[in-house]
């Protein structure tokens, strides 16, 4: 089988044939891996506004549908800080949670959702520009660290697509493939990549709702941005970004 034949039947279902699922941790009664990433309860972290986003968002599903395209060119107007707290509801908010597992506002396989959200915030109202990562357990921001060189190195890690660090935020996914694993073993990390597609979409069509653009970007050094990160690249890492500004 060459390279070819190899990445086609990753996109194919046939490796669930293959794996027992009586095997997988799951099945063996291994406890499921917590559904986001631990914090240091002493980190700085801010609060995000919380609203009733129907009320505050006059948005007509299909005008979002009908005008939603990648959009590369942003304003130099600031995001405001209650929309930044949209699009992360909209795209990784928690509706419940029950014992291990979370139900959020985007579809994941299994209810696995495998990802962590990182904001690489360069013009947003309230924020310093930096690197956040989302806590959707308590919808608040944790500041990773601040660093005025950040849309720079977030354009050499996108191979210089400069719309990269010239938006208001750019979002940036991360996967922690074993919450998936736990579950489907090695069916694990082809849905992983279906559930991004969710998360993405929702992050289109909120835009659309708050006069924003985004664009989806899947073209990255993975190596670099893993370390802009802090991410181990191994049981986590970079798989997906999209950056986010005024139109």
């Amino acid at each position: 089988m060459n390279e070819i034949e190899r990445n086609r039947y990753f996109l194919k279902d046939s490796i669930r044939k293959r794996v027992d699922f009586s095997r997988t941790p799951q099945s063996m009664g291994v406890e499921a891996p917590p559904f986001e990433k631990p914090w240091d309860p002493d980190s700085e972290r801010l609060n995000l506004p919380v609203r009733d986003w129907a009320e505050l968002i006059d948005a007509n599903i299909v005008t979002c549908i009908r005008n939603r395209r990648s959009r590369r060119s942003y304003l130099d107007t600031p995001l405001g800080l209650d929309e930044l707290s949209f699009l992360l509801w909209a795209t990784q908010g928690i509706r419940i949670i029950a014992g291990d597992t979370a139900f959020r506002n985007v579809p994941s396989a299994g209810c696995r959702h495998t990802f962590e959200t990182y904001l690489a915030v360069f013009n947003v109202e309230g924020l310093d520009t930096g690197l956040y990562r989302y806590i959707p357990s308590t919808h608040q921001l944790m500041v990773e660290y601040r660093d005025e060189s950040l849309p720079q190195r977030i354009i050499e890690a996108t191979f210089n697509q400069r719309f990269t660090g010239n938006s208001a935020v750019t979002f940036i996914w991360t996967t922690v493939p074993y919450r998936m694993e736990w579950r489907y073993g090695l069916a694990a990390h082809r849905v992983i990549l279906m559930d991004a597609g969710h998360v993405c979409q929702n992050l289109y069509l909120a835009c659309e709702a708050i006069g924003a653009g985004t664009c989806a970007v899947g073209a990255y050094d993975q190596e670099y941005l893993d370390e802009v990160l802090g991410v181990d690249g191994v049981d986590e890492f970079a798989i997906y970004l999209a950056p986010v500004g005024k139109i």
